[in-house]
């Protein structure tokens, strides 16, 4: 099992309760601070991922970890689904998102709720596909998580993640790891209020359990057809299962 790693330390408060925390305290510079890290590639990871499920053509998607909304928006646009829930663990996230929605007056097409992705608060087989944005590797128990949402997928519906994976190649490899360990932490000390929260990305991204690891847990909770496809050189992975 890989080492769990928390946003804060030495704080007593469960995994789950820190991530919240924190995304509460970053809310309000996260989107920027993603496309400026990312230098904007975000965009083209997440699109690559909308259309996985072009051909699905899905009627009603669960967004799990929905922060502040940007992924469910752009599928929203590439899909034209009946509707988009997005459920997230911080209130800071989703007041961003909420803000969002009602600036583009698509409050009919995409609701959001605060909730907890190891305990998604609907019933069973409800949605035709769910979606999770960089959002498995805070899950506090990801195994439970997994599972959670096969359980609320229909029978044949399909499950796309988008995560950080760990690029093997040189010198990708290297130029990655000291982009992640020094210069991400360093720009997300400047414009954040919490310097915590950008030295935690690459821990968080180091322990977390890519490419096999990941599909072989999705296979463990029941998933068939799973497969993954590695993005630029694997700094980024695709991953999707079918219940």
């Amino acid at each position: 099992m890989s080492k769990v790693v928390t946003p804060y330390q030495n704080e007593q408060a469960t995994k789950k309760e820190q991530v919240a925390d924190m995304f509460n305290n970053i809310s309000k510079t996260y989107d920027f601070l993603n496309h400026f890290l990312s230098l904007g590639i975000d965009i083209i990871w997440r699109k690559k991922a909308i259309n996985e499920l072009k051909k699905d053509q899905p009627k009603l998607i669960l967004d799990v970890a929905t922060g502040t909304g940007d992924f469910a928006f752009e599928a929203l646009s590439i899909l034209k689904p009946e509707k988009i829930i997005g459920v997230d663990i911080s209130q800071g996230m989703l007041d961003i998102a909420q803000q969002k929605i009602d600036k583009r007056g698509m409050g009919d097409l995409f609701e959001i709720k605060l909730g907890d992705s190891e305990k998604l608060p609907f019933s069973d087989s409800q949605f035709d596909a769910v979606t999770v944005a960089y959002g498995v590797r805070n899950f506090e128990n990801l195994e439970t998580g997994l599972a959670d949402i096969q359980r609320v997928l229909k029978p044949g519906g399909k499950a796309v993640v988008l995560e950080f994976s760990k690029p093997k190649v040189f010198p990708i490899k290297q130029l990655y790891k000291f982009y992640f360990n020094y210069i991400t932490p360093g720009i997300g000390k400047l414009f954040s209020k919490d310097s915590r929260a950008y030295t935690y990305l690459p821990e968080s991204v180091a322990a977390f359990p890519d490419g096999e690891k990941f599909t072989g847990l999705m296979d463990k909770v029941g998933f068939k057809n799973t497969k993954y496809r590695p993005l630029a050189f694997g700094i980024c992975s695709i991953y999707t299962g079918i219940k």
